[in-house]
């Protein structure tokens, strides 16, 4: 059986990929995978009938790869594949698992920092007794604000980046200009992390398959910036989360220490600008097949 990937359409012309991920299609081609295209807006808009209007029935099962979609949409888009007569070769608790911070994080807590978590609809930021509460396991030192998926770090000072917990009215001030500019993409709640000095140099972001490591790229963020991470610690946590296909961004800790900074579904994760996908799709059209 042939590996089946599921692209996002070109929005203005759906009967073809989006230009974004052009060279990832012609890999995926090359590797011996067969293609079909999905409406991402639709599948946003919450129509899963029209998002998979030009999946033909009984194909599959599929990886899907394209733009990031909240885990209910990803349910959505799982239930009506099924009822297509096809699939998704990552479930959707698998996938609610690796890419929301509360499914992977008790797996890779020892090689990540600190951090507690509340789920919260958006405009609903905490009041400041609430924050105090929740951040009292953590360390009293400075900690970063984000979502279950997200963080605001380009926005550092004004919705990320927390110099001490102690300060409750800068935690606070930051935790709701973070609500502010997330608003209705606020992805599952608040998540308070202890902050980790990193040695400059860029995040590695590591493609796993099937808890093997397939390729390592930089981080979008830093394309000309690509460490070499030891893995020693980090395979057996990626074998413990049990999800076929992930990433992991790691960085240098200022002691020497390589952290896990993000655990991500690799469906939804993005490869830098000039990677080479490649070994990537030959190893899940691979794995998608079955041998």
């Amino acid at each position: 059986m042939s590996t089946g990937y599921l692209f996002c359409s070109d929005p203005l012309a759906a009967g073809r990929p989006d230009p974004f991920f052009a060279a990832e299609v012609a890999c995926a081609r090359r590797s011996g995978g067969e293609t079909a295209l999905l409406d991402h807006d639709a599948l946003l808009a919450g129509d899963t009938e029209a998002a998979l209007a030009r999946v033909p029935r009984d194909s599959g099962p599929y990886w899907y790869r394209g733009w990031m979609v909240p885990v209910s949409r990803y349910e959505e888009l799982d239930q009506g594949l099924r009822a297509r007569g096809c699939g998704l070769l990552t479930p959707a608790p698998d996938f609610g698992r690796a890419h929301e911070l509360p499914g992977w994080y008790d797996v890779f807590a020892d090689l990540t920092p600190r951090s507690v978590w509340r789920p919260l609809p958006p405009g609903t930021p905490p009041s400041g007794p609430a924050l105090a509460a929740l951040t009292a396991p953590l360390r009293p030192g400075p900690a970063v604000v984000k979502d279950f998926v997200k963080s605001r770090k380009h926005e550092w000072d004004e919705a990320c980046f927390v110099p001490s917990l102690a300060h409750t009215d800068k935690l606070s001030a930051v935790v709701r200009r973070f609500f502010e500019l997330q608003d209705d993409s606020l992805a599952g709640g608040l998540v308070v992390r202890e902050y980790e000095p990193f040695v400059p140099g860029g995040e590695a972001r590591v493609w796993w398959v099937d808890g093997e490591p397939v390729l390592t790229t930089a981080h979008p963020d830093s394309p000309a910036e690509l460490p070499a991470p030891c893995l020693t610690a980090v395979r057996p946590a990626v074998r413990a989360l049990g999800c076929r296909w992930v990433t992991t961004d790691l960085a240098l800790r200022e002691d020497g220490v390589w952290r896990v900074v993000e655990v991500g579904d690799g469906q939804v994760s993005g490869l830098p600008a000039g990677s080479d996908p490649s070994p990537l799709f030959d190893a899940l059209t691979l794995a998608g097949s079955g041998r």
